[in-house]
């Protein structure tokens, strides 16, 4: 476990938020999307899984194959 690092909450817009100092994010390599989970009385900040990255290239590559199968055929 890394140095614990002091930071405060600060208003944003209607909504509070941390700041979170660039070594965290570099240490954790956090760099877009989280989720923010409770645990009892602590936040748990991770890294939001793609579970569906490179999907949309997959599927633009079956449906080229297709079309090009498609126009062998006939």
């Amino acid at each position: 476990m890394g140095k614990a690092v002091r930071t405060q909450i600060v208003k944003i817009g209607d909504s509070q938020g941390v700041l979170i100092p660039k070594t965290l994010l570099e240490q954790s390599s956090i760099t877009s999307e989280v989720e923010i989970e409770v645990q009892g009385n602590n936040l748990i900040i991770r890294t939001l899984k793609q579970v569906r990255k490179g999907w949309e290239q997959a599927f633009m590559e079956i449906a080229e194959n297709k079309n090009e199968i498609a126009s062998n055929i006939y």
